[in-house]
């Protein structure tokens, strides 16, 4: 699609923000997202997802990839955080890194959930509901 990102349209439901960069599991959460009644907002990258942010701020909750192309999740969060319009929005990190001190700074950073790749659709599932 050409604009910057797109919506799979749900109309009158929650929406989740998605930055994910790996277009397989960008469309795996997607479809769980969407399986769970909410509407997927879809980034490809961490600039997309900042872009999103900037003109939208109607979200119940984000799911964002630790490690993209421009900017990280991480610096995402960070963002949100600072702006009072984004503070209580729930928001899961997804990485492959195992480094403990990465946990820890993506809690630091803001993050509400953590999820370890590979994960199951039942713990997507189990952390959408959380």
């Amino acid at each position: 699609m050409e604009q910057n990102y797109y919506s799979l349209n749900r109309p009158n439901k929650p929406r989740i923000l998605i930055a994910e960069d790996d277009s397989v599991i960008r469309h795996l959460i997607c479809s769980i997202v969407k399986s769970e009644g909410y509407e997927a907002v879809v980034a490809e990258d961490g600039r997309q997802a900042l872009g999103i942010l900037q003109t939208d701020t109607n979200f119940r909750g984000a799911i964002f990839d630790m490690m993209m192309p421009y900017i990280q999740g991480i610096d995402i969060i960070r963002h949100m955080r600072t702006e009072k319009r984004f503070m209580k929005i729930p928001v899961m990190m997804i990485t492959s890194a195992q480094d403990i001190l990465l946990i820890g700074k993506t809690f630091a950073a803001g993050a509400t959930l953590y999820l370890q790749k590979p994960f199951t659709h039942e713990q997507l599932i189990s952390m959408l509901h959380t």
